[in-house]
């Protein structure tokens, strides 16, 4: 802890070094890079440096001279981190949520008297976990009828963010209708993963194609996932009579074109049958 200290110390008497923040995104249960940003113009050793990685008041790794050191790791990050020397950038293995935060690099540099910073960055991590592709369902059964109300529900789940907003898209006769509803947002306490789901009620009018999608917007450089589009199309009354009107006169010829094949079949039956009888009593 005394390097740490000593480090301490310096920052407090360099108050001129600036520190610039870089963003750093990487996927849940992945390797994060994070990188001091540091050029060694001067071809320095790595022996003549001691460099730090914090997160808060927790050290995150160490190389002192040209030797990784693990006496002040804080616990968590035992055994999973990596520094590359060749480019100044340390590997988080296994990334989870609980490591997103503000990371800061320390170089230090060999001196006659004690120990030089000479270099300090900062790096925001960023944690990402996709979601699974929004999923529409129908909240009702029966039938669907023209004019009634349609009871949808939308949702995705296993994300990280937590998502901006879902929106609901209604195309029908080349035109596009978006609509925005309550988002209830769930988190697991467990993996901090959140599940999202939002519901639509609309009248869907008779004999027009209607294609409805929902839209999960996961900000402005994560994009937008999109489901599969559901497509619904209700006959209207009119159609309903048509198909009575149609199959009124059907029903009529067919039983015009039966009835007849049914006597002469049943006479037929009957004319045979003494014919039948006879021909039994002669043998």
């Amino acid at each position: 802890m005394e390097v740490c200290i000593c480090f301490l110390y310096a920052m407090i008497l360099l108050p001129g070094i600036a520190a610039s923040v870089h963003q750093v995104k990487s996927f849940l249960n992945h390797t994060a890079y994070l990188s001091c940003y540091f050029t060694n113009s001067q071809k320095t050793d790595v022996k003549d440096f001691i460099v730090f990685w914090q997160k808060g008041n927790e050290v995150v790794h160490e190389v002192y001279y040209g030797q990784e050191k693990h006496d002040n790791l804080s616990p968590k990050y035992i055994n999973r981190t990596k520094m590359d020397m060749d480019k100044w950038t340390l590997q988080l293995l296994n990334a989870g949520i609980v490591d997103e935060g503000q990371y800061k690099c320390i170089i230090q540099r060999r001196d006659k008297k004690s120990p030089k910073v000479i270099y300090t960055s900062e790096c925001l991590l960023y944690i990402i976990a996709n979601y699974s592709q929004p999923e529409i369902v129908r909240l009702h059964t029966g039938e669907l009828k023209p004019n009634k109300y349609l009871n949808l529900s939308c949702s995705s789940s296993g994300g990280y963010p937590e998502p901006k907003q879902m929106t609901w898209l209604i195309s029908r006769e080349n035109r596009t209708l978006r609509l925005m509803r309550h988002m209830d947002v769930s988190q697991d306490a467990v993996t901090k993963l959140y599940s999202v789901t939002t519901k639509l009620n609309i009248t869907v009018p008779a004999n027009t194609f209607t294609n409805i999608s929902c839209l999960l917007h996961l900000g402005e450089q994560l994009g937008s996932l999109v489901s599969v589009p559901l497509g619904i199309e209700i006959p209207g009354e009119e159609m309903e009579q048509v198909k009575i009107d149609f199959l009124g006169p059907l029903t009529a010829v067919i039983i015009l074109i039966t009835l007849p094949l049914f006597f002469v079949i049943l006479k037929k039956k009957r004319n045979s049958s003494p014919t039948n009888q006879s021909v039994s009593l002669a043998v």
